[in-house]
């Protein structure tokens, strides 16, 4: 599994509809054949911030980074942030998805 962080931090007039700026990029990402998941979350910590969460089986990343949908929200999100984006990308992650966290489970 090829696991990715980014951290795109919006121009302060773009942070209130970063979400619906990326929707239909989401979308048509979550739509890949080998996407596994691809998850969006604002940052409590930074201002403007959203981070997003993304993995693709091994042979998935090169058909996602050459895809129409993604030139076209690269250029779009160009326009959008304050800062570079930052970004961890790991492949070879043993793993296919979200595992439970054995140390914690619901009560009652």
């Amino acid at each position: 599994m090829i696991f990715i962080v980014v951290k795109f931090t919006a121009r302060p007039e773009y942070s209130d509809q970063w979400l619906s700026e990326v929707d239909e990029f989401t979308k048509a990402t979550r739509a890949e054949p080998g996407n596994i998941f691809f998850e969006w979350s604002k940052s409590v910590d930074t201002p403007h911030q959203y981070v997003l969460v993304e993995a693709f089986q091994d042979d998935a990343a090169e058909a996602h980074v050459t895809s129409d949908h993604f030139k076209k929200a690269v250029s779009r999100m160009s326009e959008l942030v304050a800062t570079t984006p930052e970004i961890i990308n790991v492949q070879g992650v043993p793993a296919s998805g979200w595992s439970e966290m054995g140390e914690i489970q619901p009560q009652g």
